[in-house]
């Protein structure tokens, strides 16, 4: 009777199928999300499907990731799917309360590098707080690149503080998690801020993929720019003289932040792709 069953699908036959119908589906990265998908629901490396294309799949597991395929199908971000993405070399836990990482916000770790040494101080312990922190990439990564720094993560979301907490605990930073509304419930005035806050205007072209992200993390009035400008408010009184405000952005809306910036002391000191590092001299 088994005769007459047809045989299993292979590791390199789910995958060919997979990488053709994510083709066909104007997949940029079709191959890489079969394998990603794939070596998730094995919970395998990636290189062990290179090695093992003619292992028989179980049928509970075509069914795991038949149905991960289709909700990649369906445009949802490989990051959710497989529930993580790497970031300045770091793994971290992303889930849809959070945006996902993009590798654009590493130019603001960047940016850091330039900005911490401007703070220097041999006796006090500086503040850096990371504003809209979402998974915690930013201030995490930051606290590991630079474990002098007493890092507070920012974020309006209590959802994304848990996801921030636990990839804090992962990773082994120890830094502080508060609730709060931009800066509206930081206890401290900063010698550096870093934010990514939302700033896609919702009319803009943008991928499929968004329409699964948090809106909250991702659009803001304004042209995009309402919730900058009202960091750039808040400024006043949670940034130390002398301070940084490291931001991200479209590069088309550099200028008018820049115009804006410039209103309470914030001068532009850098640029890096869509980073821009400003210094608070008056």
């Amino acid at each position: 009777m088994n005769a007459n069953l047809p045989p299993k699908p292979t590791v390199n036959s789910w995958l060919a199928d997979a990488t053709a119908q994510l083709t066909a589906n104007h997949t940029p990265s079709a191959r890489l999300d079969a394998e990603l998908i794939l070596s998730h629901t094995l919970r395998k490396p990636r290189t062990w499907l290179h090695g093992h294309g003619d292992e028989p799949l179980e049928a509970r597991t075509q069914e795991i990731a038949n149905a991960r395929l289709d909700l990649r199908l369906d445009h949802v971000p490989i990051a959710y799917i497989i529930g993580h993405k790497e970031f300045y070399g770091h793994v971290f836990k992303v889930t849809t309360a959070t945006l996902i990482p993009r590798p654009e916000s590493e130019a603001l770790l960047e940016l850091l590098t330039i900005a911490v040494p401007k703070n220097a101080s041999l006796t006090d312990t500086l503040k850096l707080v990371d504003v809209g922190t979402g998974s915690g990439n930013l201030g995490i990564s930051a606290k590991l690149s630079h474990p002098e720094l007493d890092v507070t993560l920012l974020d309006i979301s209590r959802h994304a503080l848990k996801v921030a907490e636990e990839n804090a605990r992962q990773l082994g930073a120890e830094v502080t998690l508060i609730q709060s509304d931009l800066l509206t419930s930081y206890p401290f005035v900063a010698d550096s801020i870093i934010a990514n806050l939302p700033y896609v205007d919702p009319t803009w072209e943008r991928s499929p993929e968004t329409n699964h992200e948090p809106p909250r993390a991702l659009f803001a009035e304004n042209n995009g720019l309402s919730l900058i400008f009202e960091l750039l408010i808040q400024t006043k009184s949670k940034l130390v003289l002398g301070g940084s405000l490291i931001l991200e952005a479209d590069p088309e809306q550099h200028p008018a932040i820049q115009k804006e910036a410039a209103r309470y002391g914030l001068i532009l000191q850098e640029t890096n792709e869509y980073g821009l590092l400003f210094q608070k001299l008056k």
